[in-house]
């Protein structure tokens, strides 16, 4: 830090009295719920999972920062809205960070700094990255006390631009961008990540969802042998051998389907109906739902298609989609079950947009892969922080951002005596007895 930014500066006055400023405040920190997202993590283990994934050469009598401890700073660090591997180089110092960290705010050494992340993030090779892939989704099916009897698991990529040429970028026609189109599943009823895949900046193919769907399922298998797993996802994923390879392996799946002039004839009588209800009737909307079996020249059998048939001011507008679940009327499976994939959007913005994931800047795609998936451990910290909150709280359902910025970054005095360490925070905290109450609540069982 430059000397000069130590010395007193003027604001304007207040009521004619002069008003000075000065950075001599000593030991603060911002980010004084950084403590919290400690205590999540050291519940989850999210870092010492992953760092036992990695081989490391370092001879251990040299070594100052163990790889749980760079992992586990980075991901505090992407939780608090420091996207980049640059801003510990400013945060390595923080009390608050420290303390998180599990050192000593004064008498241990600072964390890690930038140059030793990045090392670490090109460290793993293409087996280790592949472990650490798998470890997140067992970290997502330890999320459950017990195996639970069905789950819904949506898939959806997401546009990722690159500003270079990373390895696997590609320009996309539909985005007009070079970029990456990553996978994510989530699971949406509970809003946890399953997994995040990193992939060219092209339309998935049918076989390459096949394979990559045959690798999820199976290590998900291996904790829930009996769960009833559904697939949900849209057109990109409404596939042949993505259809075919659920049916044969007992996976149900609801995906979108584009429409043709073959399925537009089949529910052309409900359409017709919709269209007459439009033009005699008084609501400016009409809509109605159909359902047929269809075969594509591509399928090997015919499947059932839910259609939702909608006419309005603009015209008729027809969405498909199929499905080899037996149950259910057409309603309630485009209505209820299809139409709520779109919290999966919800999620993926979380992810990408307030956990800053799109800073894929790597050229190897296996450090890029990494990075998501240190931002997708950052995800279970705030995700696991906000379960903890009481239902009735206005907080239990907001989004990263707003959880941040009303318990994360809070100002705290940290000291450090011969036999404690003392924490003081803002007496204007206007979250003070929530802080508090997570921070019991997250404190560790035993003695």
């Amino acid at each position: 830090m430059i000397e000069n930014t130590l010395f007193p500066f003027s604001l304007p006055s207040v009521r004619r009295k002069k008003v000075t400023a000065a950075f001599d405040g000593g030991r603060l920190t911002s980010d004084g719920g950084v403590m919290l997202l400690g205590a999540v993590e050291k519940s989850l283990g999210v870092a010492a999972k992953l760092a036992g994934l990695i081989a490391d050469p370092r001879n251990p009598r040299l070594i100052t920062h163990s790889v749980a401890d760079i992992l586990r700073a980075r991901m505090l660090a992407i939780a608090c809205g420091y996207e980049d591997g640059d801003d510990l180089d400013h945060l390595r110092g923080d009390p608050g960070f420290k303390l998180a960290c599990g050192r000593l705010p004064d008498s241990d050494v600072d964390l890690c700094s930038q140059p030793t992340i990045s090392r670490w993030e090109n460290q793993p090779d293409l087996r280790a990255v592949i472990r650490m892939s798998y470890a997140m989704i067992d970290l997502y099916c330890a999320s459950y006390p017990v195996a639970p009897r069905s789950v819904t698991l949506d898939i959806d990529d997401t546009v990722d631009v690159v500003h270079g040429h990373q390895q696997l970028s590609l320009f996309n026609a539909h985005y007009d961008e070079r970029c990456f189109l990553p996978i994510h599943v989530y699971d949406t009823a509970t809003s946890r990540p399953v997994a995040v895949l990193l992939r060219p900046g092209t339309t998935p193919s049918g076989r390459e969802v096949r394979g990559y769907l045959r690798r999820l399922v199976r290590r998900i298998r291996l904790h829930w042998p009996t769960t009833r797993i559904t697939i949900r996802g849209d057109g990109h994923y409404g596939r042949p051998e993505v259809m075919a390879w659920c049916e044969a392996n007992g996976v149900n799946y609801i995906l979108g389907l584009p429409g043709n002039a073959v399925l537009d004839r089949l529910v052309a009588t409900t359409a017709d109906d919709v269209r007459v209800r439009r033009a005699e009737g008084p609501e400016p909307v009409v809509r109605d739902f159909t359902e047929t079996n269809y075969g594509a020249k591509s399928w090997h059998c015919q499947r059932r298609v839910a259609a939702r048939i909608e006419a309005s001011t603009k015209g008729l507008d027809i969405r498909y989609v199929v499905t080899n679940l037996a149950g259910g009327s057409a309603r309630w499976l485009y209505e209820t079950l299809y139409c709520a994939r779109g919290q999966a959007e919800n999620l993926i913005k979380l992810h990408k947009s307030q956990l800053s994931s799109d800073r894929t800047s790597c050229r190897s795609p296996l450090a890029n892969q990494v990075r998501l998936i240190l931002h997708t451990g950052a995800y279970w910290l705030m995700l696991k922080l906000r379960d903890a909150i009481p239902v009735l709280q206005p907080l239990a359902n907001a989004e990263f951002a707003t959880l941040r910025l009303r318990l994360i970054k809070i100002a705290a005095r940290i000291t450090e005596t011969a036999t404690r360490v003392r924490i003081a925070l803002a007496a204007a905290h206007p979250e003070a007895e929530l802080f508090a109450s997570l921070a019991r609540c997250l404190q560790p069982a035993g003695p």
